[in-house]
């Protein structure tokens, strides 16, 4: 957009200045917005300091409000993206003052909840996913309810369990992480949202670097942590009891939040957790593991389309 200065300067320069000036003065005070903020002050605005103002008037009626001429935070019209004029009185003259606009509030919002999830090895997508866009048809109800009761408990202080949800591929368990994960952060609760098959390769090269610990950690001490696709992972006695048991012990034992995502129901799970690549079979261990996942989460089968294949 031209600067407003500039424009005014060309048409002060033109021989029908005084008509013109007259004309613009016209329409900005017979602005609907523009006329409800003169009715407003009244007692306070005279001809005189309608005409010292003028410039900052004119420039009020060219721009957006509420973002009616705007249809997007990109495609913002106004001087300073994101920003709307609003007239206000500063001494003896009408003077403009910018506020965020609704999308730019809208922008700035979503940004500011972003950084309250943390994802590891899952796309950023993800973190588009809201509640909202969550279809209802078989089984999701329930679903949808045991989220809603989560939260309700988890900002009311009550013991709340997560949840681990299972079903085929492509049903949209990842994304009800996702969801869950914003809904979480719009209610300023920081959670972190771990793709664990990859995790747990990244776990084994930080043998190398001694960062093991800190990585570990960083999961275990999460105040709501969310582990996507487990029981994929290459099993392994270490993966097992020396990673995914140490983690869900001490989340068991502080009482911290847990979602799971599955391919497996629990039974499969167990059986998954019994034998190890090596063909080993550890049927107790297994059922520790699992014990412990359902100490931290309640499972729900969710069911549906493969989205996926529709792809």
């Amino acid at each position: 957009m031209q600067p407003i200065d500039r424009s005014l300067k060309k048409v002060m320069q033109k021989p029908d200045f005084k008509t013109r000036l007259s004309k613009m003065r016209m329409m900005v005070i017979n602005q609907k917005e523009v006329q409800e903020f003169l009715q407003e002050h009244r007692a306070e605005i005279d001809d005189k300091m309608i005409d010292r103002s003028l410039m900052k008037m004119y420039e009020y009626t060219t721009q957006s409000k509420q973002c009616k001429s705007c249809p997007s935070l990109d495609q913002c019209i106004n001087l300073v993206k994101g920003y709307e004029p609003k007239l206000t009185l500063q001494g003896k003259t009408i003077d403009l003052q910018y506020d965020r606009c609704p999308n730019k509030i809208a922008h700035d919002q979503e940004k500011e909840y972003k950084t309250l999830i943390k994802s590891l090895h899952l796309p950023r997508e993800i973190l588009d996913a809201k509640m909202g866009n969550i279809d209802m048809e078989r089984g999701r109800a329930k679903a949808l309810t045991l989220v809603h009761e989560f939260l309700q408990n988890y900002e009311n202080g009550k013991p709340a369990k997560g949840l681990y949800i299972y079903g085929s591929f492509g049903v949209g368990k990842t994304y009800f992480l996702g969801a869950i994960a914003n809904e979480l952060a719009k209610r300023n609760i920081q959670s972190i949202l771990v793709y664990l098959p990859e995790f747990l390769r990244e776990l084994k090269n930080s043998l190398k670097d001694s960062s093991l610990g800190e990585k570990i950690e960083l999961v275990k001490t999460a105040p709501i942590l969310m582990l996507d696709d487990i029981g994929a992972e290459a099993m392994s006695s270490w993966v097992r009891d020396d990673i995914i048991g140490t983690i869900l012990q001490y989340r068991m034992h502080q009482s911290l939040p847990t979602f799971f995502t599955s391919n497996l129901g629990i039974k499969e799970l167990t059986h998954h957790f019994t034998y190890s690549q090596r063909g080993e079979e550890e049927a107790l261990k297994a059922a520790r593991i699992v014990e412990r996942v359902k100490a931290l989460a309640t499972p729900v089968n969710l069911v549906g389309e493969n989205r996926r294949e529709q792809k």
